[in-house]
């Protein structure tokens, strides 16, 4: 990462130097720029096929070849920009975001953008997310809270009426939910799946007024006020065995869980509402917004945005492709498959999503969500604090000792990296 880093900086000084804003080509021939993301779903796909061909026909002397990398994407994509061969436009994400942004290999968007495009229409955190010194280096193209998903069945089965508000009282749901017929030790149900990782487990550190790092970016969750909020899930797993990982119950991941009915709950995405539908079409849930902790509320956003190469020969068509894909038109013809909400709060109202049942509590978050993104020392880190963090989970240290360990291993990685 360090290198990595470094290289980056190094190109980013060079287009500093050398680089200027290029201008289309005036020939009757047909540009043709790269867009580059990754394939979640292969209805949201068709859609995104959808949305470029109607671009294409009101822009044709613009021709996109759309490439999928769904394997180490951003690894992909950083390789090609150190090798001066990236993509036009690019999806990037909030969390790789800053690194990119410091490195100056992104192309500033501010002198592209027109009054009519309407930039106050968008989440104000999520533009901020792809935001440096000032200057915006990426359009958010859609975006996801968590919120509580719960298998109904099982909550009337438990004679449970309305789903839980609170951290406490969602403890005790999860032990009411807890169902083990065969006695022997292992619950068949858990009241709740839990996904140890720090993009999940964030807006638990900051409930009692943890930071994940301080202001130079060295991590900072080892605080006691920190460790308060990360303690409840150890507690539910280790003293009251009420909720399981996906690995103790072999599924690949808490959708997949909840889908199985392994687990009652489970705090995930919007991605994971489409997914249940069409891999368990029998499952009976609804969602509802994250239990306050500590009498607040609290979850996570997490958003991608439209990149552009600062070394893109077609800069003028490369913005054309980003404005027409985030524009209110464009957003919503590919936002309606319901994988994430869209950016834009106007496409958000108009295809009715804070009024869907299940999607209502995820488009509730984003007024509160902490969004998955602190700095370019963030991937160090996370990996620390997963390591740690599932150690603790399994009961090889305590809590305290093992965020302790974590911390000082990121910081010391960070300050050999300065």
């Amino acid at each position: 990462m360090k290198k990595q880093v470094a290289r980056l900086t190094c190109l980013g000084l060079l287009l500093l130097v050398s680089s200027c804003r290029s201008n289309s080509s005036d020939t009757n021939a047909p540009i043709e720029i790269t867009l580059s993301g990754w394939q979640s779903n292969p209805n949201e796909s068709k859609l995104l096929t959808k949305v470029i061909n109607e671009f294409e026909i009101k822009n044709p002397n613009i021709k996109v070849k759309r490439e999928v990398i769904n394997s180490q994407y951003m690894d992909v994509i950083r390789t090609r920009l150190i090798g001066e061969v990236a993509p036009d436009v690019f999806y990037l994400e909030a969390f790789e975001a800053p690194t990119l942004m410091k490195s100056g290999v992104l192309e500033p968007l501010d002198g592209y953008i027109k009054p009519d495009y309407d930039i106050k229409d968008f989440e104000p955190s999520l533009i901020n997310a792809f935001k440096r010194d000032g200057k915006l280096y990426a359009i958010p193209k859609d975006f996801s809270t968590l919120a509580l998903f719960y298998n109904t069945t099982a909550f009337q089965n438990a004679n449970l009426k309305q789903p839980p508000e609170t951290w406490a009282e969602l403890t005790q749901f999860a032990k009411r939910l807890t169902v083990d017929t065969n006695r022997d030790g292992k619950p068949d149900r858990y009241g709740m799946g839990v996904a140890p990782e720090l993009p999940r487990q964030l807006f638990m550190i900051k409930a009692f007024g943890g930071t994940l790092v301080d202001q130079q970016n060295y991590a900072s969750f080892a605080s006691p006020n920190g460790v308060k909020g990360l303690q409840l899930v150890i507690d539910q797993y280790r003293r009251d065995r009420t909720v399981a990982q996906p690995s103790d119950v072999g599924a690949n991941s808490n959708s997949e869980a909840f889908g199985q009915g392994k687990v009652a709950m489970a705090i995930e995405g919007a991605w994971a509402i489409p997914y249940l539908k069409d891999t368990f079409p029998d499952l009976k849930f609804a969602t509802a917004e994250v239990p306050t902790i500590n009498g607040k509320k609290g979850t996570m956003a997490f958003t991608v945005g439209y990149g552009m190469n600062r070394q893109s020969k077609h800069k003028d068509a490369a913005w054309k492709l980003i404005e027409f894909l985030t524009s209110k038109q464009g957003m919503k013809s590919w936002a309606t498959e319901g994988l994430a909400l869209p950016s834009r709060k106007s496409v958000a109202a108009a295809l009715r999503y804070d009024r869907n049942p299940l999607y209502a509590p995820l488009a509730a978050g984003a007024k509160y969500a902490t969004i998955w993104q602190s700095g370019e020392t963030l991937p160090t880190v996370m990996t620390s604090f997963d390591n740690q963090f599932v150690s603790a989970l399994l009961g090889q240290q305590p809590l305290k000792d093992a965020m302790q360990k974590a911390q000082d291993t990121a910081n010391r990685e960070i300050y050999l990296s300065n």
